[in-house]
């Protein structure tokens, strides 16, 4: 079981946004797409969650059809007056039928109880903070229990130790039930830390795949992001991107920096 996509183009009318993206993921390993605003890393989500128009090839080996993947995106439209229970049972639309049975109510407060909001389950969502539905959110796309999780930004709106949880537990997941995880992020010391592959866009290709630690070495950061920067370790030996200023602009179609080039910029 794995996500393969090919040659993968999608454009908005005549703008293209992405052109020849071509990755694997696999199950119980987290993929961070990484990169600058504007690099199309939405829009690759949007894509493989059916949700906008692609050309090239996108295989979802082993699936079952949409049923077996979640999509949380960056901006959800749920009814504000909707108790926390209710939104996540959303989630279940593929397996809820006339009424909501037992296990659909178990499964809600297994994915509420997981994420630490439990207590929130008879609230209503106007009433929660943007964590707190971020928090809902999360839990709606769990609740389903695919096989693929697709997640855009879902520590947006959490404080420190939130992102934390959340990450660590979405790796948890990941492993234990083997899923094909991919989250959109924009802290890179978050993906170092939580995601075992990365997929680096820029100008709306891929610029760097394979292990965090390879994808975000300084000349990749310097072209994708513009910014200078060095790499400190931390006790546990994982390594800390430090920005140090903004990289000298490169021209359009440059081939790239290598580390020294880098690190004069």
């Amino acid at each position: 079981m794995k996500l393969v996509a090919s040659q993968l183009r999608m454009a908005y009318g005549q703008r293209t946004v992405l052109r020849d993206v071509t990755f694997e993921a696999h199950p119980g390993r987290v993929l961070a797409v990484l990169g600058a605003n504007g690099c199309g890393k939405s829009t690759l989500l949007r894509g493989l969650a059916g949700l906008a128009p692609y050309e090239g090839v996108l295989t979802l080996e082993g699936m079952q059809g949409q049923s077996d993947l979640a999509y949380m995106p960056q901006d959800h439209s749920a009814p504000m007056g909707l108790t926390v229970m209710e939104v996540v049972l959303l989630g279940r639309l593929q397996q809820l039928g006339l009424r909501v049975t037992p296990e659909d109510l178990n499964a809600t407060a297994d994915a509420l109880s997981v994420l630490g909001v439990a207590d929130l389950a008879q609230r209503q969502l106007g009433e929660l903070s943007g964590g707190q539905r971020q928090l809902v959110f999360l839990a709606q796309a769990l609740v389903a229990q695919p096989r693929t999780l697709l997640l855009d930004e879902p520590t947006s709106a959490l404080d420190i130790r939130h992102q934390l949880e959340v990450l660590q537990c979405v790796r948890e997941l990941t492993r234990s039930r083997q899923l094909i995880t991919l989250v959109v992020m924009h802290d890179l010391n978050a993906a170092l830390r939580y995601c075992d592959d990365a997929v680096l866009l820029h100008n709306g290709t891929i610029l760097a795949t394979g292990s965090p630690d390879l994808a975000l070495r300084p000349e990749h950061c310097a072209i994708a992001y513009g910014v200078q920067s060095e790499r400190l370790y931390g006790n546990d030996g994982v390594p800390v991107i430090v920005p140090l200023g903004v990289a000298r602009l490169l021209p359009e179609g440059h081939p790239g920096l290598s580390g020294a080039d880098a690190a004069r910029c």
